[in-house]
């Protein structure tokens, strides 16, 4: 395989017992989809064979035991283990657990190594992939932890990008988590996404408040106008166009989000539910601020759709082409500024 050619791109399999393979299966039996990369799904002919008939789908594809191996033009399974597996769809079980760690943690080094250039993951269930090796709350923080950066989780369509101050914790911890230096980082991260994953060379960033009505002078809370009001005005007189804070409850409702390249929320549902509102089923999951790009669909494993034929690939679908996309962008970045350097120091030396 000529790597130059293609843009490679590995798929994590997720719980399997859930609807992970089906949408990978689903998504490159439209041929088309070939022409934009070259897929492997990190798991299992044996297991992917099983599924297809259980499932009834027709797809070919290409079993190989290293990626070096891959087949432009087909989807490739890299055979990761020989051993049977029973799958059960629609429950979660220890080895769906087990299996779907197995495949994260080969994809997840994949990407590090730089054998695939984008990372695409299937669902996994945050209970039952637990074990010595992943006791992680979910893949944004397991993925942090193996390669380089710091990650911001960023739910997207073609119209809102929304990230998360504080991720996967408990809503009576977000409070004291909250520091005027977490917020500096996590727009930091943002910004450095936009401008090079994105190609907006000006970002404009909304942040929402973190009480109702952001505490309404101190009524309803102080963190808005102690922590999160002074940070912002930090931020601005650095040259950031940041604003905020901003009340959540009619921020999306009025359609501000629409004058904002991104919007900082500070808590996993305070971004996630309105978000999920406006665009269920298209949205995309992406890790910034990391050095490999991972995206994924933006709903769970989904039991019960498992096994009826009618889980929606939109989403994963979206996942692939925007983890291209952001490949693509980012390289062009690397490469003007790089050249841009370049320039500078040969000029220097004149």
């Amino acid at each position: 395989m000529n790597k130059s050619e293609k843009i490679i791109v590995g798929i994590s399999i997720g719980d399997f017992n859930g609807i992970g393979i089906e949408i990978a299966l689903k998504t490159f039996l439209d041929k088309r989809m070939l022409d934009f990369c070259t897929p492997i799904l990190f798991g299992s002919t044996k297991l992917v064979t099983a599924y297809k008939k259980s499932m009834n789908i027709n797809m070919p594809f290409n079993g190989i035991k290293h990626i070096n191996s891959a087949i432009h033009g087909k989807l490739n399974i890299l055979n990761l283990w020989n051993e049977d597996v029973q799958v059960n769809l629609g429950k979660p079980t220890e080895d769906s657990g087990k299996y779907a760690f197995s495949s994260l943690e080969a994809a997840t080094n994949s990407l590090a190594k730089g054998e695939i250039d984008v990372l695409v993951t299937a669902p996994i269930n945050k209970d039952n992939i637990q074990s010595e090796n992943f006791k992680f709350p979910g893949h944004t923080e397991y993925l942090e932890s193996k390669l380089e950066g710091e990650s911001l989780m960023i739910l997207m369509t073609n119209t809102i990008r929304i990230g998360l101050i504080t991720g996967h914790i408990p809503v009576s911890k977000v409070s004291e988590t909250i520091t005027p230096s977490l917020i500096k980082k996590k727009v930091a991260i943002l910004y450095k996404t936009l401008v090079q994953d994105f190609a907006i060379s000006k970002p404009k960033i909304a942040i929402l408040g973190l009480n109702p009505h952001c505490g309404d002078n101190g009524v309803i809370g102080n963190e808005d106008d102690e922590i999160i009001r002074p940070t912002i005005t930090e931020i601005q007189n650095k040259g950031k166009l940041v604003y905020g804070p901003y009340a959540a409850d009619s921020f999306f409702g009025s359609e501000n989000y629409k004058n904002f390249d991104a919007i900082l929320a500070m808590y996993h549902d305070q971004g996630l539910a309105p978000f999920k509102t406006l665009s269920f089923g298209d949205g995309v999951n992406f890790t910034a601020g990391l050095k490999g790009v991972r995206t994924s669909p933006d709903h769970g494993t989904a039991y019960d759709l498992a096994g009826k034929g009618t889980a929606n690939i939109n989403s994963f679908k979206e996942a692939v082409f925007s983890g291209i996309q952001i490949f693509k962008t980012r390289k062009e970045y690397k490469s003007l500024t790089e050249n841009t350097l370049k320039v500078a120091r040969q000029k220097e030396k004149r």
